[in-house]
């Protein structure tokens, strides 16, 4: 069985590990199988108001650091992958 959230991912507050219940991330395994950027966007198709700062908080939560510590490397490679997800390049 699955640890809950707030026992195995450090640096995740009560407000974003809400986010997370809310949109149905109720576990680490599931957290990690969407990753990051999957993660924050269900958080928003939740209806949740998601910033930046938690996507780097789910990073920095799947990788064993705290999101202010996330590389601007990383950052920027999340930024990618979200403006990528959000805007599928037309056929």
């Amino acid at each position: 069985m699955s640890k809950p959230l707030q026992n195995d991912l450090p640096g995740l507050g009560p407000k974003s590990l809400a986010m997370l219940a809310a949109a149905g991330i109720h576990d680490r395994a599931a957290l990690q199988r969407l990753g990051a950027v999957a993660a924050y966007l269900q958080i928003k198709r939740a209806g949740q108001p998601p910033s930046l700062n938690l996507l780097w908080a789910l990073e920095g939560a799947l990788t064993g650091q705290h999101w202010q510590t996330v590389a601007r490397e990383e950052r920027t490679r999340l930024l990618l992958t979200l403006d990528a997800a959000q805007h599928p390049p037309s056929p």
